[in-house]
């Protein structure tokens, strides 16, 4: 059952022969419908995404939702510096889960770009109309690949602030009788210094908002940012910290039922039969719902539905997966690649010729990485209330809008009478992503027989067992050293549930490259992870980098830095971590360091970590230095936690982390047995920015491939032992 990269395209590629093109949103029309849904009396909306209040409050309302990356803080910037909005004014909400709040913007920049959800490649040369089309018609509100700041921020967020901008120049000329061109904006007010008078924006909002605005507005030259580049407190905290935010399993409503639920232990089996008498025995059970592979309890709480599941003793099929395993799955992808008949490939030059050239060092390696889990903060919680043929639905998911479709479609209904309410999130890095979450045609299925409203929450021991995965993936290496000790060839034979071709994680420069997918499936459900295919790529890739600068009898900093291009931002990010790491000096005995670095979503990420191996063979990092290219960091302290928080994740990950199978169902049920870093593990992460002129890149993801590479590079130095296969755990023991 495992996904493939290329199904990630949103809504899917069906549109194109059944009607892409059959509803036709003008962005005048999609404002009207957007003023219609969050406007208020004398307050303009303009683009959508912004909105004017009379108070001269100015509420950016996000197409993405709030996961904890902070990414709202940064669109808010963004849209408010070129707007020259006063900052203090600025509130930000989650857009309405509506086709005019499509995110369109985004559709333009995955437009062609490979990353785990995206517009149809060939859709990339489209103009911005087509493509407002396609992502209302498609819908598109998702939240994933690093894309907020980078893509909404840069081509919507900027571009709706200064077009508000000017709009709001043009209103004030007008009622001052003064030409544009006399007139300046700050703090909120459109100023005419000549005759010292000026006007709020709350006064222009509304005659501003009917004017035609401009589609390519003129935006500020980076020396006069305000906000962009400033580290300004994020405006998701104060809520976090006094309990007012809101997330799925906060929901409460009035009258409402409370309901879990149990899916078959091997996925893709189905319920055979259920005795619900056990359930409905326990104190507040109401119901026992049997669905086609689960069977689910609703109760008057929490407790008394958990208590009535596991009362039950509910008969499940095994789906024909019952002789699944860890180790048949590496087994079979180790003789997959064997049959050297890969499903897709990439690359230049001729790598064969450069393994068999004469005089050459031919280096192997194999590496594997097994499932791994997302591990939420907030376990899956949504709440579904089916009343009139109409469908309500509160939680948090990473598109909105597609998640409203297929809740349409399981009840049935149309998509116009279902509401949903975006929730915060606790916690998704792909977890939540379109197709992922199951938990909707569960919830709606329950709500349909249920006469109240239902919240159905999933245990954290469903959640572990029933996830969607990183893949569980294996690779073999190949290399050639010329005498001189410079790499000559590279290839890369990987298995993998889908194709990872754009995201190789390889960075140098050598004469000939080689990657080659082989397509191999299981009966899990496997997906985008943080980072997605990046993160097991750079782990193959920069640890047998280490493992040639071994073998050429060279340090690895320096062995990389002879494999990048003089002046290159790679070299440049290379350089700083190494320096700020004072890479090359002593250390106390029994510690190491290891380097890394991998470009991934326009970001390019080089950690060194230093490290040392316990009398257990547990790794500990005690501390991680992390250089980063990114472009224009739009906030420092935000984007410096993004990095902390993906090292950190990608730090637990590598150690500990492993989702195994046995007899077809996942082993592990709870942190018990899947277990995650501990604060008093964490290390110390020094983050230090370089910023350059390049494309604007992401941050929520790119912290974590050149994680697992380093730490395990830094085990290297410190014991001896290399270590090829995830996780880590007592690997390295003496």
């Amino acid at each position: 059952m495992g996904i493939k990269r290329r199904a990630f395209l949103i809504g899917g590629v069906a549109l194109v022969g059944g009607g892409l093109f059959a509803i036709s949103w003008s962005e005048r029309a999609a404002t009207r419908r957007a003023a219609k849904l969050v406007g208020k009396d004398k307050a303009g909306v303009f683009e959508t995404w912004i909105r004017i209040a009379e108070d001269d409050t100015v509420t950016i309302f996000s197409p993405h939702v709030d996961m904890g990356q902070g990414a709202l803080t940064g669109l808010a910037q963004m849209a408010a510096d070129e707007l020259d909005a006063d900052w203090s004014k600025i509130v930000v909400e989650s857009a309405p889960v509506d086709e005019a709040f499509a995110n369109v913007p985004l559709a333009k920049g995955f437009g062609g770009e490979t990353l785990p959800f995206r517009v149809p490649a060939f859709l990339a040369g489209l103009s911005g109309s087509a493509f407002a089309m396609v992502a209302r018609n498609i819908p598109l509100q998702v939240t994933g690949g690093s894309s907020a700041v980078r893509m909404t921020g840069q081509t919507g967020m900027r571009v709706a602030g200064a077009a508000a901008r000017s709009a709001l120049i043009a209103a004030g000329a007008r009622r001052l009788g003064v030409p544009e061109a006399e007139l300046a904006t700050a703090s909120s007010k459109v100023i005419h210094a000549r005759s010292g008078r000026s006007l709020r924006y709350g006064e222009l909002a509304a005659e501003a908002a009917e004017l035609s605005l401009s589609t390519e507005p003129r935006l500020k030259d980076p020396k006069d940012y305000r906000l962009i580049g400033k580290s300004i407190p994020r405006l998701d905290v104060p809520g976090k910290v006094d309990g007012s935010a809101r997330y799925g399993m906060d929901v409460k409503l009035p009258d409402m039922r409370v309901a879990t639920i149990m899916a078959a232990p091997v996925r893709g089996g189905k319920l055979e039969n259920v005795d619900p008498a056990p359930a409905l025995a326990i104190k507040g059970v109401e119901k026992v719902i049997k669905l086609d592979n689960a069977v689910a309890v609703v109760a008057r709480g929490y407790w008394p539905a958990l208590t009535g599941l596991r009362a039950l003793s509910p008969n499940f099929s095994d789906g024909g997966h019952g002789a699944l395993s860890s180790a048949s799955i590496a087994a079979a992808q180790a003789a997959v690649i064997k049959t050297g008949k890969p499903d897709n490939k990439s690359g230049h030059g001729d790598v064969p010729g450069a393994l068999a050239m004469s005089g050459v060092t031919v280096v192997e390696a194999g590496y594997s990485v097994p499932f791994i889990h997302h591990a939420m903060m907030e376990p899956f919680a949504l709440t579904a209330h089916f009343k009139d043929g109409k469908l309500g639905l509160w939680g948090g998911v990473q598109d909105p809008l597609h998640s409203r479709k297929a809740a349409a479609d399981a009840a049935g209904i149309s998509a116009d009478h279902v509401t949903f309410h975006p929730m915060i999130m606790g916690g998704a890095f792909g977890r939540r992503l379109p197709g992922f979450c199951e938990i909707i045609g569960q919830a709606v299925q329950i709500a349909k027989q249920t006469p109240h409203p239902v919240k159905l929450i999933w245990s954290r021991e469903e959640e572990v067992r029933h996830g969607t995965y990183r893949p569980q993936a294996s690779a073999q290496l190949k290399a050639a050293l010329g005498q001189d000790g410079r790499i000559l060839g590279w290839a890369i034979d990987y298995a993998l549930s889908g194709d990872a071709a754009g995201e190789p994680g390889f960075v140098y420069d050598v004469p000939a490259f080689a990657m080659r997918h082989y397509e191999y499936s299981t009966n899990q459900q496997d997906g985008a992870w943080r980072s997605v295919n990046s993160n097991q790529n750079g782990f193959y890739s920069e640890s047998f980098m280490d493992e040639l600068a071994h073998a050429a009898g060279e340090d690895p900093y320096q062995f990389r830095r002879k494999h990048l291009k003089p002046g290159s931002r790679l070299l440049a990010v290379l350089d700083d971590v190494a320096k700020r790491s004072a890479w090359g000096t002593p250390l106390p005995a029994g510690r190491g360091r290891g380097i890394a670095m991998v470009e991934s979503f326009g970001t390019i990420v080089a950690h060194v970590i230093e490290a040392s191996v316990g009398d257990d063979g547990r790794p500990c990092a005690h501390k991680v230095w992390s250089s980063v290219d990114c472009g224009q960091v739009v906030n420092p302290d935000g984007g410096a936690a993004q990095i902390m928080g993906g090292v950190i994740m990608a730090l637990s990950s590598c150690v500990d982390e492993a989702i195994t199978l046995d007899k077809g169902a996942v082993v592990e049920s709870n942190f018990h047995d899947y277990p995650i870093l501990r604060l008093a593990e964490a290390p110390e992460v020094d983050v230090h920015f370089l910023e350059s002129d390049a494309p604007m890149g992401g941050l929520g993801e790119p912290g974590v491939p050149p994680t697992a590479p380093a730490l395990g590079n830094a085990i290297f130095a410190a014991t001896g032992k290399r270590i090829r296969q995830l996780p880590f755990r007592n690997q390295a023991k003496g």
